[in-house]
């Protein structure tokens, strides 16, 4: 039989999945492993979707240092194609892409490529980590794309290799990645997962990241927010269809919330359905618009208060000239005295966490200084 949520308890359980309330956690690579996963973007308006992530849950404890040096030093945290990742999903993640149905194009181009892949193995045993430029392109077949992938055939053969388990990114030179054998890389000890068990395995962390999530629904680029049969059915108050919600979530002793400004990528708005049927969140991300069309910004950040959505922020950074700018904040509701000085609050912190000046139009006021009473003579 399935639970009935009300549509607040929903939202609260979809903050508490995502660590979105109070108190903050602490630990950046537990943080993580929560999540799930962090989503690779090199877009850097504020700055980049991984730092904004941790950023918003961690607040200005935050070191993006901290991360690289999760990754590249004592790899408690691992890269893949496009995400960082907890170790222990890694075996999940390389047997769903090993064993699932390929495209025929894929399978027929690898397989016309062995000689390069088996090249590149053998150049990685003798010499890695190496950057994808210090390696040979000794293909047979070329990658065709009318895209910007056309012809680059060594990151492509990387990345597919790296997905299957045979190659693993060891770090980074600025954007570029080091890629090596995977046992120079992932932790001793993994196991090897049959496709069904790494089905159940991801299912099951998605919906301890997610919190409340459908258990199917329309394919979407990346990393899918669906959960197959993890957790227990609910029906949501006022919302059609039927839920998958995480039981441990079922019963929150006194949730707190807070206020937090959310990357565009962040995993609680991601899946714009989602939001939309949870929230009654609208959002896009408008950087691929003219300008004259938009209608929140460029880089618009969603404003999280308590378990509500209630508007978007319209900022960029500038490191060069020293200065945050706000240009807008858009209410979706109207603000209450308390969202307000949230909001206020959270752009103050991004600024100082950033190293940067606030300004812009809908900058906050500064907060006033106590005066100092006089001395008595």
């Amino acid at each position: 039989m399935a639970h009935r949520l009300s549509l607040d308890d929903a939202r609260r359980i979809a903050v508490h999945a995502q660590l979105l309330d109070l108190p903050r956690p602490t630990d950046l690579v537990e943080t993580v492993r929560r999540l799930t996963f962090l989503q690779i973007d090199p877009t850097a308006a504020i700055a980049p979707n991984a730092d904004l992530v941790l950023w918003s849950r961690l607040g200005n404890v935050y070191d993006p240092a901290d991360l690289v040096k999760a990754v590249e030093g004592d790899h408690t945290l691992v890269e893949t194609v496009a995400y960082i990742r907890s170790p222990q999903d890694v075996p999940a993640v390389i047997a769903e892409v090993r064993d699932a149905e390929q495209h025929p194009f894929i399978v027929e181009w690898l397989a016309a490529n062995d000689s390069f892949r088996r090249d590149i193995l053998t150049r990685l045993e003798a010499d890695g980590p190496l950057l994808s430029r210090d390696i040979p392109d000794t293909s047979v077949v070329p990658w065709p794309s009318t895209g910007w992938t056309n012809n680059r055939n060594i990151t492509k053969m990387l990345e597919a290799l790296t997905l299957r388990g045979h190659v693993a990114i060891a770090g980074r030179k600025g954007r570029q990645r080091y890629f090596d054998l995977p046992e120079r890389v992932y932790p001793d000890g993994l196991p090897t997962l049959t496709y069904d068990e790494a089905i159940t395995h991801l299912d099951e962390r998605r919906l301890q990241a997610l919190g409340i999530a459908r258990s199917t629904g329309p394919q979407l680029s990346g990393e899918h927010p669906y959960v197959g049969a993890a957790g227990e059915p609910t029906q949501v108050e006022g919302v059609p269809g039927t839920w998958r919600v995480h039981p441990a979530y079922l019963d929150l002793p006194g949730f707190e919330g807070r206020t937090a400004l959310l990357s565009p990528f962040d995993r609680l708005i991601h899946d714009r359905v989602r939001a939309e049927q949870l929230f009654g969140f609208e959002y896009i991300l408008e950087m691929y618009k003219p300008k004259d069309q938009r209608r929140w910004g460029y880089f618009a950040l969603p404003i999280l208060h308590h378990a509500q959505l209630i508007g978007k922020l319209d900022a960029i950074a500038d490191r060069k000239s020293g200065v945050l700018t706000v240009n807008a904040i858009h209410e979706d509701v109207r603000f209450t005295k308390e969202m307000t000085a949230g909001v206020h609050g959270e752009i103050r912190d991004l600024a100082s966490w950033l190293g940067l000046e606030v300004t812009g139009p809908a900058a906050p006021p500064r907060p006033r200084r106590r005066a100092t009473p006089a001395r008595p003579r």
